[in-house]
């Protein structure tokens, strides 16, 4: 290995430290400037992070959260009739840190034979669909008594004031609009993923963000 691939290895970007680790690429910034992770800066101004403090908090976080080891995986189900986008979403997941186990749906019909089959810890959403639209199955899903506790994420192009006023939207639910914002899906797929966690384990947050 040369001398300047060596330099290379020895950091990276902002955005790289941020899908290392599994977080948005704002709470990579954030853990800079609390002095989480040892970076500094270019002549040009640009972020440049040490790549081992990156790997020593990615060991941390590991060895404080014993319920990954247990065997008790983060379920995502996805349903979305876009396929370009259902693919967009999964291959974005697999790059979690949490590593969920994905599933997908291309409508609210599809969704819910899934459901019944097995409750994922997460629900991320479209409501316009052909067949079965989202706002009949999320109305559909308070009288499915197994599916109580899962979690539930809208993401929609359909204005938040017509959401909201929909007759069959449940409230309660967050809703995030299109173009896809994958850091903020991140985020709340994190909580979710966090508090399962912390049912299963009892594990400590203090490096979990």
């Amino acid at each position: 290995m040369s001398h300047q691939d060596q330099v290379l290895k020895s950091y990276c970007t902002t955005r790289e430290a941020s899908k290392r680790l599994g977080v948005s690429l704002r709470t990579a910034q954030l853990w800079v400037e609390q002095g989480i992770l040892e970076a500094w800066k270019t002549h040009g101004g640009h972020r440049r992070i040490c790549r081992d403090s990156v790997e020593s908090l990615v060991s941390k976080r590991e060895q404080n959260l014993p319920g990954i080891a247990a065997g008790a995986p983060f379920e995502i189900l996805f349903v979305e009739d876009d396929e370009t986008l259902r693919t967009l979403y999964l291959a974005q997941a697999r790059q979690w840190s949490m590593k969920p186990h994905l599933r997908s749906a291309r409508n609210g019909y599809d969704a819910l034979v899934q459901m019944g089959q097995h409750v994922p810890d997460l629900l991320i959403t479209d409501l316009r669909m052909p067949n079965m639209d989202g706002f009949e199955m999320l109305h559909t899903l308070p009288t499915i008594p197994s599916l109580t506790f899962m979690s539930i994420l809208v993401v929609t192009g359909l204005d938040p004031q017509e959401v909201a006023q929909h007759p069959k939207f449940p409230k309660g639910i967050p809703v995030l609009p299109k173009p896809i914002p994958f850091d903020q899906i991140h985020d709340h797929a994190r909580r979710c993923w966090i508090s399962k966690v912390r049912r299963s384990s009892g594990a400590p947050l203090s490096l979990v963000r």
